[in-house]
């Protein structure tokens, strides 16, 4: 019983399966105390470089429970090109005991061939990537046609895993 390996796909790529990863959707929450502007350089904080600059994001005015307004700030990645490249920078980004944690929570991350990670906004905004959950930065990050295992796989060879 083998398992795909990033590098046994199309010869032209040393990809997993060229494109493993079917979107990425980043979601997270601007307070009234907080500058827009900030929330996004979060995100784009954990992104690659050459991604960061143009990408687009939408905005949704909410209310809070106690009618507080709150900014739904929103991207989506598509471009398959890409996808795997925020997966190994975020991986390249973490710290070694937060992919420790991840590891041991893995499984409970996966729901339906997509992987759920949640960033510390403030720790992005400052440049540093590390998992959070108090008002986090939610990636999911959904995967084609994958086993659990093979998106482990992928994940670890990204570096998201130890």
């Amino acid at each position: 019983m083998s398992s795909p390996s990033l590098n046994k796909s199309n010869p032209s790529s040393s990809k997993p399966s060229k494109y493993p990863i079917a979107y990425i959707e980043i979601r997270v929450f601007a307070h009234a105390t907080e500058d827009i502007e900030k929330v996004q350089t979060a995100v784009r904080n954990i992104l690659p470089e050459e991604l960061s600059a143009e990408i687009a994001f939408s905005k949704s005015a909410l209310t809070g429970h106690h009618g507080n307004p709150i900014t739904l700030v929103e991207v989506k990645l598509e471009d398959h090109k890409v996808l795997l490249s925020v997966l190994e920078k975020i991986g390249s980004s973490l710290g070694a005991l937060d992919k420790e944690a991840l590891s041991e929570e893995f499984k409970m991350r996966l729901e339906k061939r997509s992987l759920f990670l949640r960033f510390d906004k403030q720790s992005a905004y400052l440049g540093t990537v590390k998992l959070g959950s108090n008002d986090p930065i939610r990636v999911k990050i959904h995967f084609k046609n994958k086993t659990p295992q093979e998106i482990e796989d992928i994940s670890r060879q990204a570096g998201l895993l130890p």
